[in-house]
């Protein structure tokens, strides 16, 4: 505080400091949609928005983990819907955002969480695994994110959270297909942002870092690679998922108002090495 400033200013400057309430990281009364949050970071993504006090709608292809997820999710005294879906059907996000709202009343967030990788060497890529890859990494994303803006621009309120990676920044080896879709998500949380700032609707993404996962199991199963990796990390380490649902829950609360086109790393300093 400058030590010339008025009674005046000092008291307005004291006003905007009471504004801040803890109360802004609640989730309470709100509902979010995650797409394939039935498994994986996704499912942790649903149990810890859940334990912040929010109701969630799960969008996602096949019945895998439904049981043990509505289990996690009302044991904390929360609500939750399944809607098994393919979500690269052409015209299909529009439905399931109306079912979303349908049965839950009312949306507030979107987790755009749903993906899948496919590992080949370049010079051995497979047109189906670019595709495919692209359609529900990428192609979905968008979909999905517009139908969602939709509704939001209306209420004037909402938050699209968006799943990123270290490989939304860099080359990575193997999977092309996976880092054109998560430069890709990058590129669309920032146009989105853009535009739906204007209607109070904030767009960010979340950037992994390595994380202990189904789908990095092979990596860590190579000693070679699993040394290359550790020895770029500061932390030392693989993170465990819970490690990243707390940004997660900071994103999509009141919170985080002001954050708006940002891809946020969680990669225990990956990318400062």
């Amino acid at each position: 505080m400058a030590l010339d400033q008025s009674p005046e200013e000092i008291a307005a400057h004291e006003k905007e400091l009471d504004q801040f309430k803890m109360s802004q990281y609640s989730l309470a009364g709100k509902v979010a949609v995650i797409t394939g949050g039935n498994t994986g970071l996704g499912q942790g993504y649903a149990v810890a928005m859940a334990e912040a006090g929010a109701d969630i709608f799960i969008p996602t292809f096949g019945k895998d983990e439904w049981d043990n997820t509505r289990r996690l999710i009302e044991k904390r005294g929360r609500k939750v819907e399944f809607m098994d879906v393919n979500l690269t059907e052409p015209g299909i996000t529009d439905k399931v955002v109306a079912e979303a709202v349908e049965k839950m009343g009312h949306i507030d967030i979107l987790v755009n969480n749903a993906g899948m990788i496919r590992r080949n060497p370049l010079l051995e890529s497979k047109d189906k695994d670019w595709d495919q890859v692209i359609a529900i990494n990428l192609t979905a994303v968008y979909h999905m994110s517009l139908s969602a803006a939709k509704v939001f621009a209306k209420q004037k309120h909402g938050k699209i959270i968006n799943i990123g990676s270290m490989l939304s920044f860099q080359g990575g080896k193997f999977i092309p297909s996976y880092t054109a879709s998560k430069h890709g998500v990058a590129g669309l949380t920032k146009a989105f942002a853009s535009e739906m700032g204007a209607y109070n609707v904030q767009v960010n993404a979340i950037a992994p870092g390595y994380i202990k996962t189904a789908n990095t199991a092979p990596i860590r199963r190579d000693p070679a690679r699993n040394k290359e990796i550790l020895d770029r990390i500061p932390a030392g380490h693989w993170a465990d998922p819970s490690e990243l649902m707390g940004v997660a829950v900071f994103l999509a609360s009141d919170a985080a108002s002001y954050i708006n086109g940002a891809i946020i790393p969680v990669d225990g300093g990956y990318l400062v090495r």
